[in-house]
């Protein structure tokens, strides 16, 4: 079994972060009430015209199972880094492209955040995060090959 079907230890710190944070995040959202379940189906349709089709309740829900799924592969040590990686990426590029969708959360003609939008910036990190375990991956992958 090579090195890109194993978590590395310099994984470890960045994979226990921030799966317990997305986890948690997720189990929250399980108990979210309609006012919260307003908000987030609010902010999502706002930037993702598409999602009206989905029950707001719904939504929420997909949410926090997504949110709990992701963060489950990155703090289960036996999932492959470059797939936890895979699920972080997707996850947080659909949160930062909501993030540049929505105009009130930056600053006008900028791409720093206003005050409303430092709370959601944050998700630029997770981008960050999940891209470089897939280059990590994928640099282990042609060492293993050399």
């Amino acid at each position: 079994m090579g090195t890109g079907s194993r978590m590395r230890l310099r994984d470890l710190p960045t994979r226990l972060a921030t799966g317990a944070y997305i986890l948690h995040s997720g189990i929250e959202k399980l108990k979210a009430g309609p006012d919260q379940v307003a908000g987030l189906y609010g902010a999502a349709t706002g930037a993702y015209p598409m999602l009206r089709r989905i029950p707001a309740a719904r939504f929420v829900r997909t949410l926090a199972i997504t949110e709990i799924t992701v963060g489950s592969l990155l703090l289960i040590p036996f999932v492959p880094t470059w797939l936890a990686g895979a699920a972080l990426t997707g996850f947080s590029s659909g949160l930062v492209g909501m993030y540049l969708r929505t105009p009130a959360l930056r600053k006008p003609g900028s791409v720093w955040p206003s005050q409303a939008g430092t709370a959601i910036s944050k998700d630029s990190w997770m981008l960050g995060i999940g891209l470089g375990m897939l280059v990590g991956s994928a640099e282990d992958c042609a060492d293993e090959r050399r």
